[in-house]
C-alpha cells in the first residue's frame, strides 16, 4: 500500500484534534500535534522498510507519539530530554484529570500542559487506530472514525461556528477526499469518483451554514455541568468589617497602575434572613474574559499590580470585569467578578490584574431601566420584620424599580443615617441587627448600610447585590496602599446595557469619584442631578424586547445581514456548484457502456468549446467543429478535434462494439482540447469554467426535432474524410 493513505489518516487525526482551538488557540495546539504527526509518520515508514517490526507498529507508535508529546509539553519535567517519573506522573494525570479540568475553566482555557495534555492524547490514540485500520483493512471510511470521534469529542467541549468552522471542514474533507481518491479498494468498485463530489458537496453547505446561518447556543455542552470544586470552607470577608476599623493603620495591599476607585475582594448575592453568603459557580481563570454580555456600552482595558500583604483567606482584590490575571492562578465566579486563590495565600502574593472599565455617561444612566434578570440580583430577603416593607415604600416614594428610584433609595439612606466611627461600633448583618439599624439607632457602619440597602431595594423590585472590599485612599497617585481603615461594603445596582452600578447609601464615597470618565464618575453626576423627592417621577417606560432578558418586543428591522449573506452563499455556491457539476457530468459521460463513452467524449469537447464562444451548427462533426474553432482562433485545439473525429467514426461506422483503446483514445482527445483551451489565459479559464450554459443542451433546430431523432442527436454524423 502506498504512502498516501496513512499520511491522510494521520493528518485527519491532527486536524481533528485543531477543532480544539476555540478552548486552547490554535498555536499552543500545534507544537504537540505536529509531534505526534510527524513521529507517526516516521514510525509507520520504519515499519515498512523493516519487516519485523510490523508487529510492534502500534506499540512503537504509541511511544513514540507520547515521547512527541512529553518534548512539546512536559519537556521542564524531563532531565536533559529524558522522560522522569514526573513526565509518567504528568502523563497519567494528563489522562485521568486534564479532559475535567478544562471544562471547569473558562475558555480560551490558559495553554497549560495540566489542561491540554488530553488533546495531544486524543490525536494520538486515533492515529493510532486509524493507521491499523487502513493498513489492515485497505478501507479509508473506517480508517476516519477515529479522527471523526475526536471531532465529535471537541464539539461537546465548544461548537466550532463561522469562519472556523469552514476551515474546519475544508481541511477535514481535503484530507479525506484525498484519502478515499488514492484508495485502491475504492477506485477497484468504482466508487471514489461518488465519494469526492459528496465530500465537496458538504464542504460547499459547511460554507453555506456557517455563512448564513448565525451559530446558535449549543443544546448540550459537557461544560454545563463542570464547575471548579472550592475544597475549604471560605469565611466571608463582611465579618471582618468590625475588627479591620477597630485596627485602622495596618496595610493590607498595595496596587502599582491604573487607579480604580474600589477594589471588590467578593459579592455576597445570597441572604437568608441571618447570613450573606457569596454562592456563584467557580472556574479556572482562562487566557482573559470578556465584559459579559449583559455590558452594552464601550469598554476600556486598564491594568495594575496588586501586592497583597495582609488580606487573609484567599479572596483576592479585583474589579466587577476582570479580563486577565497573571502571576496567580485564580478562580473566578464570571458573573461576580470574584477571584478566589485555588490555595490559601503566603505571606506576601503579587499578581497582575486586567480588567474592562464601561464608559458611561449620565445618558447612559438617566432614566436608565433595572435588569431584572441579572443573576444573583433578586434573590430572597429572608422574613423581613414587621415596619420594614412600610419603611420601603416611603423610601421609593412608590415610584416602579429603576435607576432613579435606586438613587432615591440611596438618599433616603443618607439623610435618615449616620455612619458609625471609631472604635466601638456595631456589628451583624442579619435582620436582628438591620431591624435595629433601621427602626431604632439608626446608626452604623458600611455593613449595616449597604445590607440594608441590598435587602430595601430587592423588596422594592430593584436588583441588586451586597460586595465587601475596600475603596481607594484619597489622593493616591500611580502606587498606594490600601490599609484597613479603608475597608468598606456597598450595594450595586443592575443597570440595563451597563451592567453592575455601585451605589453609595453611607456617603462614604470620595469626592473624587465625581471626576473622570469612570463608572463612577457617572453615577456621582446622576446622582446630582436627581430631582427633588417633591418632583420625583417615573422616567419614560422603555420600549418591550431591549432588555437584557427574554423580551416580547418584535424586531421589525430589515435583515440586511441575512440579505447579503444569502447572496455570498449564492455567489459561492455558483462559483464552486457550476464546476462541480461539470465534473460530475463529464465522470458520468466517460462511464457510458458501448460507443455511449465515445459519444459522450464527443459531447464534452463540443461543450468545452461552447464555453469559449465557439457556434455551434445543426448536424456538427468534429472535423467541421475543428474547422470553426480554427476559424475563430483557436487553432491549437484542431489536432486533438481530429484525433476525436477518427474514435468517433471508428466507433459509429465499424459496426462492432468499439474496444477500451477507442474509448481512451477518444478521451486522450478531448484532454489535449483541454490543455489547449487552458493556454487562453486566466480569465478565460474562469469565464469557462464558471459559465451555467453548457449545462443545458443546445437550442438548434436539431434539438427540437420529434422524438424519433433522438439517436441523431446524440450520434455525431460521419465526418469527411
Amino acid at each position: 500500500m502506498s504512502r498516501v493513505p496513512v499520511v491522510c489518516v494521520v493528518l485527519a487525526a491532527a486536524v481533528a484534534g485543531l477543532f480544539f482551538a476555540p478552548v486552547f488557540g490554535i498555536l499552543p495546539l500545534l507544537p504537540p500535534i505536529a509531534a505526534v504527526a510527524v513521529v507517526a509518520c516516521g514510525v509507520v515508514e520504519l515499519c515498512a522498510r523493516y519487516r519485523a517490526l510490523s508487529a510492534w507498529r502500534p506499540l512503537l507508535v504509541t511511544l513514540a507519539g507520547l515521547l512527541g508529546i512529553t518534548e512539546t509539553l512536559l519537556f521542564p519535567t524531563t532531565s536533559s530530554g529524558l522522560p522522569t517519573g514526573e513526565t509518567v506522573a504528568a502523563l497519567r494525570t494528563g489522562i485521568t484529570e486534564s479532559w475535567q479540568q478544562t471544562l471547569q475553566s473558562t475558555w480560551p482555557a490558559r495553554p497549560d500542559a495540566a489542561l491540554m495534555l488530553f488533546v495531544p492524547l486524543l490525536v494520538l490514540l486515533a492515529t493510532v487506530l486509524g493507521v491499523e485500520l487502513v493498513l489492515l483493512s485497505r478501507k479509508p471510511l473506517p480508517a476516519l472514525v477515529p479522527s471523526f470521534a475526536v471531532v465529535v469529542v471537541s464539539q461537546l467541549y465548544l461548537p466550532v461556528s463561522g469562519l472556523a468552522a469552514v476551515g474546519g471542514a475544508l481541511g477535514y474533507a481535503a484530507v479525506a477526499g484525498t484519502l478515499v481518491a488514492v484508495s485502491r479498494s475504492d477506485r477497484a468498485q468504482g466508487q471514489g469518483g461518488l465519494v469526492v463530489p459528496a465530500l465537496l458537496f458538504g464542504v460547499v453547505a459547511a460554507l453555506a451554514v456557517g455563512l448564513l446561518v448565525p451559530p446558535p447556543q449549543p443544546g448540550y455542552s459537557l461544560k454545563q455541568d463542570q464547575a471548579a470544586q472550592v475544597n475549604a470552607r471560605v469565611t466571608s470577608p463582611l465579618d471582618d468589617i468590625a475588627y479591620r476599623l477597630g485596627h485602622p493603620d495596618e496595610p493590607v495591599f498595595t496596587v502599582t497602575g491604573h487607579r480604580a476607585e474600589r477594589w471588590p475582594v467578593v459579592v455576597l448575592p445570597a441572604f437568608d434572613g441571618v447570613n450573606w453568603t457569596p454562592g456563584g459557580r467557580y472556574r479556572r481563570l482562562g487566557v482573559e474574559l470578556s465584559p459579559g454580555p449583559v455590558v452594552r456600552v464601550p469598554v476600556h482595558r486598564r491594568d495594575a499590580k496588586v501586592v497583597v500583604r495582609g488580606l487573609g483567606g484567599r479572596w483576592l482584590p479585583s474589579q466587577a470585569w476582570p479580563a486577565a490575571v497573571t502571576g496567580v492562578d485564580p478562580l473566578v465566579e464570571e458573573s461576580q467578578g470574584t477571584l478566589l486563590a485555588q490555595r490559601p495565600m503566603g505571606a506576601v502574593t503579587e499578581y497582575g490584574l486586567g480588567w474592562w472599565e464601561p464608559e458611561v455617561g449620565v445618558a447612559n444612566l438617566d432614566g436608565a431601566a433595572v435588569n431584572p434578570y441579572a443573576e444573583g440580583g433578586t434573590g430572597g430577603v429572608g422574613t423581613p420584620p414587621p415596619g420594614v416593607q412600610e419603611l420601603v415604600a416611603e423610601a421609593v416614594r412608590g415610584m416602579r424599580p429603576s435607576f432613579q428610584s435606586a438613587l432615591q433609595l440611596e438618599r433616603h439612606f443618607k439623610e435618615n443615617y449616620r455612619l458609625a466611627v471609631g472604635t466601638d461600633v456595631p456589628s451583624g448583618h442579619g435582620w436582628p441587627q438591620l431591624r435595629r439599624f433601621l427602626l431604632d439607632t439608626k446608626q452604623g457602619t458600611s455593613e449595616q448600610f449597604a445590607a440594608a440597602y441590598v435587602a430595601m431595594a430587592r423588596m422594592a423590585g430593584i436588583p441588586a447585590r451586597l460586595v465587601v472590599g475596600f475603596r481607594t485612599p484619597a489622593g493616591a497617585g500611580g502606587e498606594y496602599v490600601v490599609r484597613n481603615r479603608d475597608v468598606l461594603a456597598w450595594p450595586e445596582v443592575a443597570v440595563t446595557g451597563v451592567g453592575w452600578v455601585p451605589m453609595d447609601p453611607n456617603g462614604s464615597a470620595g469626592k473624587s469619584e465625581g471626576n473622570g470618565e469612570g463608572l463612577a464618575a457617572a453615577v456621582a453626576r446622576a446622582r446630582d442631578q436627581l430631582p427633588p423627592v417633591e418632583q420625583l417621577q417615573d422616567p419614560p417606560v422603555a420600549p418591550s424586547g431591549n432588555g437584557d432578558g427574554p423580551g416580547t418586543g418584535l424586531d421589525l428591522r430589515f435583515p440586511w445581514e441575512l440579505l447579503l449573506a444569502g447572496l455570498a452563499v449564492a455567489v459561492v455556491l455558483w462559483l464552486t456548484g457550476i464546476p462541480l457539476a461539470k465534473r460530475v457530468r463529464a465522470w458520468r459521460r466517460r462511464r457510458r457502456p458501448g460507443n455511449g463513452a465515445v459519444v459522450g467524449a464527443w459531447h464534452e469537447a463540443r461543450d468545452r468549446l461552447r464555453e469559449h464562444q465557439v457556434p455551434l451548427t445543426e448536424g456538427m462533426t468534429p472535423r467541421d467543429l475543428a474547422a470553426v474553432a480554427a476559424g475563430v482562433g483557436l487553432q491549437s485545439t484542431v489536432e486533438g478535434l481530429r484525433q476525436l473525429g477518427f474514435a468517433v467514426d471508428q466507433a459509429m461506422w465499424s459496426g462492432a462494439e468499439p474496444s477500451d483503446e477507442v474509448r481512451l483514445r477518444a478521451w486522450q482527445a478531448v484532454g489535449l482540447v483541454r490543455r489547449r483551451l487552458a493556454e487562453r489565459g486566466l480569465r478565460a479559464r474562469i469565464r469557462a469554467a464558471v459559465d451555467p450554459g453548457t449545462l443545458i443542451r443546445p437550442r438548434t433546430r436539431e434539438s427540437s426535432r420529434s422524438p424519433g431523432s433522438r439517436w441523431s442527436r446524440s450520434r455525431p454524423r460521419r465526418g469527411r474524410a
